[in-house]
């Protein structure tokens, strides 16, 4: 269940030094928010962030952005944050966004995003709001105006439904796909350099599948 109306959540986005204000401003210009220039990876509902955090401090060569829209989650995701930078891990190459994922093409240019990252988005599992899922074609439409040549998508759920309706949606789209396992956990060639997120943990954990694909458009 998502956290909300925490008090004093807006404030604290609106003020927090980690999360970008007007990102629209910044559509094209991405390479010069942060102190150096390098591929830039994003993660399209972040959560409370461990993924992210994680993968920046692994990959200081590459520039990262977390977006969450929801106020009271980006908040826990600010906290954890402020607590790893008390410890002394700067992490100059991470940013977040409190946006809606629909309006990514308002926020980065034609090219300007090298990877997409989806970890266990929420399955919409009502038909009717299937254009909602994080991998129909409306959203893999999406990525396609901010993607660079080549620029890949991954996608991991423990969500076997959602798994297959992603699977039909990048064939549907014209989409090729690069990589699938039904087992994350049991691919070793797939696990190389695998960063959990906290649902992977705990659902593998509970003797879960994990299913991952990587998909790039033709």
């Amino acid at each position: 269940m998502r956290l909300r109306n925490i008090p004093g959540a807006k404030e604290i986005i609106r003020t927090s030094e980690y999360v970008v204000q007007n990102p629209e401003a910044r559509k094209g210009l991405w390479a010069a928010v942060f102190p150096k220039r390098q591929p830039l990876h994003i993660e399209v509902g972040m959560g409370k962030g461990r993924f992210l955090m994680d993968m920046a401090a692994l990959h200081p060569d590459r520039n990262y952005v977390g977006i969450e829209m929801y106020d009271s989650v980006l908040l826990r995701a600010i906290q954890k944050r402020e607590s790893r930078e008390e410890e002394k891990e700067r992490l100059s190459n991470l940013l977040f966004l409190c946006v809606d994922a629909r309006n990514l093409p308002e926020i980065f240019d034609r090219g300007e995003v090298d990877r997409v990252y989806l970890n266990f988005s929420d399955p919409w599992p009502k038909a009717r709001h299937a254009k909602r899922r994080l991998t129909s074609c409306e959203f893999l439409k999406r990525y396609e105006k901010i993607l660079s040549p080549g620029g890949c998508v991954e996608f991991k759920t423990d969500n076997r439904q959602l798994f297959e309706f992603s699977l039909e949606e990048i064939e549907r789209a014209g989409w090729e796909l690069l990589e699938k396992t039904y087992d994350l956990h049991r691919e070793a060639s797939m696990m190389a350099g695998n960063v959990m997120t906290e649902y992977e943990e705990k659902f593998s954990q509970m003797g879960n599948p994990i299913y991952k694909l990587t998909a790039r458009k033709k």
